[in-house]
């Protein structure tokens, strides 16, 4: 387990690398006018040089990946140039991951309870209400555009069950529809693969063999149909876990939540070249690191994978 678990590590971690070396030399590409913000058009060439090479932007390229490297080391993702200008980038962040972080666990929450009961549901009522139902639900959230049903929610559930339309953080009753709204997605998704492997499980001789033996159905699909079809489903919750916590563009810009997701949207629009790198490392990292996870969490929960042979293969 140890030494599969160091060569995953490693391979996670060069692809970090990988993407990280990516998006600091595309981000170089980008328009200079961004590393100048509204102050642009009032320099003359000299100025914007002068500017341009304190900041390193004239050296060697592999002399700034060089030094962004060492900077990174040290927790260094520079400072902010036009959303709060000489602000240090970790310290905007640390300031918004609060609000990510809450909705991101609470929607978390409500997928998983939701999603993994919707599933089991459906796959012990095959073809019947439940399963219709939840099959309906998912091809609707999977055919609908996301930004369809979630201005439908804050437009028409505001209305109906007086709820305010933006989000306020001293009034509790403003965080329930983002929270719902991102938790849509991860319960048809949890819902679609719990009864896809559900009824794998339920097809298989063991289940047979298990019904021939006298045991009740309850028994049967808790204690072997459920633990196995759960198996699989493990490897993917690292990764949906931290992409969730680390916050839904849409959602965070639609109720205004002052969250991770929203501040993407806004130093985009605000060409902050330098803290849209940041947050694009940042998102990088997490998928990078749920990945790994995932396959740690599927080696500990399958006893069907050999970690003993070559390479760590499964």
């Amino acid at each position: 387990m140890l030494k599969y678990s160091i060569k995953r590590l490693l391979q996670s971690l060069l692809t970090l690398f990988i993407i990280i070396t990516v998006v600091f030399l595309l981000m170089r590409l980008l328009p200079e006018e961004g590393y100048f913000g509204d102050a642009y058009e009032k320099l003359d060439v000299s100025q914007r040089e002068a500017i341009l090479t304190s900041m390193g932007l004239r050296d060697p390229l592999p002399k700034q990946l060089l030094n962004f490297y060492i900077k990174l080391a040290k927790g260094d993702l520079g400072k902010s140039i036009t959303f709060r200008p000489k602000v240090p980038v970790t310290k905007i962040i640390k300031d918004k991951v609060p609000y990510s972080l809450y909705f991101g666990l609470a929607s978390i929450g409500i997928s998983l309870f939701v999603g993994i009961f919707l599933g089991i549901a459906m796959a012990r009522n095959k073809s019947k209400f439940w399963d219709k139902f939840g099959t309906g639900y998912v091809v609707f959230i999977r055919a609908v555009p996301a930004a369809v049903y979630f201005l439908f929610l804050q437009i028409f559930i505001t209305g109906i069950f007086k709820l305010p339309m933006l989000f306020d953080i001293d009034k509790p009753k403003t965080w329930i529809l983002p929270t719902i709204s991102m938790s849509l997605g991860g319960i048809a998704s949890y819902a679609m693969w719990m009864r896809r492997y559900m009824v794998d499980e339920l097809n298989k001789d063991y289940v047979k063999l298990a019904r021939a033996k006298g045991l009740s159905n309850k028994s049967i699909m808790v204690r072997h149909v459920f633990r196995n079809a759960f198996v699989p489903l493990a490897q993917y919750l690292p990764a949906t876990i931290l992409f969730t916590i680390a916050g839904s563009i849409y959602i965070e810009s639609l109720y205004s939540i002052p969250g991770m997701g929203g501040l993407l949207v806004e130093v985009i629009k605000r060409q902050d070249n330098t803290l849209v790198q940041g947050l694009v490392l940042i998102y990088s990292s997490v998928g990078i690191v749920g990945l790994f996870l995932g396959d740690i969490l599927m080696a500990l929960f399958d006893p069907r994978i050999n970690l003993q042979r070559k390479g760590g293969a499964r």
